[in-house]
């Protein structure tokens, strides 16, 4: 079935049953749009994942550009307890000068628990830096547990940070296993700023970007007020993982236990979600993230999720005029490889939009269930903003706690309690005097994941 196939469908306006898609035959005629509206329907097996896909407004004005925003919410298989792909794991560790002591300790000590939960089937690889990198252990499979813990406790406090080259080496160890078999991951774990070899924030990011192509995901933890939370929020952004402050080194064991049991619920990995555009549709914007734009598409990497995780991703279309009719103006396509069976995968749903000269129609089609959803992704917006002028003492205190207050107001009004906290902590570290920056990050890529339970 094509895209000028006539289609029936039930009763729901904001959803459309999955088809094929032509980008150059995208008007539908006959039927109402209806309950299956934007649903992925499957046949069959389990799969790791499905996608559903919302639409701002069931209704356009044909005559008039306009802007629809889209919702596609991708959830993970919810079964297969128990079964796991065994992960690739590579600690990158800042040995620098400013670890000494108690720092440097809980990290040892948070490396051993790492060790205990992992099983003979994983790899691990430990590389540290300092004013160089340095491979501490070669990926290898945790059969001597003791021995590997050795290796770890060996490790002395050096000089300066060359982060560049720690995740440069860190990279190297997990592509020396075999990707297909494992889930690959990098816990890169720092204190502070780079201060030696390549410093330069857009390279060390894009080194992040190019090792995402090759299926390697990087989780920034970042310890005490002297690291820069911009940097490790966009490693973690930009490569698919997680972003953790850690305020006082006792915690930094439980961090790593967190971390890597959330690892291992992880049911599909190497996430993308892309957007084919039909005729006279644009992609503005997708909330949180930097599209790479082709031919009537759009594309985007998301995180890994975990089991019975969902995730939701927020799209910006601006419309053209055209004749009146339902057309179908994008097509949202999910592909992942599933972390249970090791393979590829993709899913897909369409966004189906009813073009008229009525207005009262437009009025009357909204979803408040996407607005809401925006609403979301421009307070996370906002919150950037307000780092960035905290940051710069472009925003007074007093200016930044009510910007704050009406985000985490806005949180609980939709439900998100644990983001609305971490607004509540930032809040708290204003009053107290402390800088609230590094927590704001931590809620921004929540936020911009849209990660709910």
């Amino acid at each position: 079935m094509n895209d000028s196939t006539q289609m029936i469908f039930p009763d729901d306006p904001n959803k459309t049953r999955v088809g094929g898609f032509d980008p150059n035959a995208t008007q539908m005629s006959g039927g109402t749009i209806g309950s299956e509206a934007n649903r992925t329907m499957m046949a069959g097996s389990q799969q790791a994942i499905t996608v559903e896909c919302l639409v701002e407004n069931s209704h356009a004005m044909a005559t008039e550009n306009s802007r629809q925003h889209l919702v596609a919410r991708i959830t993970a298989s919810g079964t297969g307890m128990g079964a796991r792909m065994p992960v690739n794991l590579c600690l990158i560790l800042d040995h620098s000068g400013s670890m000494e002591g108690p720092p440097l300790d809980y990290m040892k000590s948070a490396c051993g628990y790492v060790v205990d939960l992992l099983e003979p089937n994983d790899v691990l690889s430990v590389v540290a830096f300092s004013d160089a990198a340095q491979v501490l252990m070669p990926a290898r499979r945790v059969v001597n547990k003791a021995l590997i813990k050795e290796h770890i406790m060996r490790l002395e406090v050096g000089n300066t940070t060359n982060l560049f080259d720690g995740l440069a080496l860190g990279a190297s160890q997990l592509a020396s296993v075999p990707a297909q078999g494992y889930v690959n991951r990098a816990l890169l774990f720092t204190d502070g700023e780079p201060t030696a070899g390549n410093k330069d924030f857009a390279s060390i990011v894009g080194q992040v970007v190019e090792q995402k192509t090759r299926g390697i995901t990087f989780t920034a933890l970042g310890f005490g007020p002297e690291y820069n939370e911009e940097l490790l929020a966009s490693i973690a952004k930009r490569s698919g993982g997680n972003y953790y402050y850690i305020t006082r080194p006792e915690l930094i064991p439980e961090i790593f236990r967190r971390e890597l049991e959330t690892l291992m619920m992880i049911v599909a990995r190497n996430v993308r979600l892309r957007v084919q555009m039909s005729r006279w549709v644009q992609v503005r914007q997708i909330y949180g993230k930097l599209p790479a734009f082709g031919h009537r598409s759009a594309e985007v990497t998301l995180s890994d999720m975990e089991r019975g995780e969902t995730q939701s991703a927020v799209i910006e279309l601006g419309l053209e005029p055209r004749p009146g009719g339902t057309y179908r103006v994008a097509k949202i396509e999910v592909s992942c490889d599933d972390s249970v069976t090791g393979r590829p995968e993709t899913v897909s749903a369409d966004a189906v939009v009813e073009f008229t000269t009525d207005p009262s129609l437009v009025a009357a089609g909204v979803n408040p269930m996407v607005q809401r959803e925006v609403e979301i992704a421009e307070a996370s917006k906002s919150l950037e903003r307000t780092v960035m002028g905290m940051r710069t003492q472009q925003v007074s205190s007093a200016d930044a706690v009510k910007e704050l207050e009406r985000t985490r107001m806005l949180l609980l009004d939709q439900g998100k309690t644990l983001q609305a906290q971490d607004i509540q902590k930032a809040i708290d570290d204003i009053h107290g005097g402390a800088a609230a920056e590094k927590t704001l990050m931590g809620a921004i890529v929540n936020m911009d994941r849209e990660k709910n339970r």
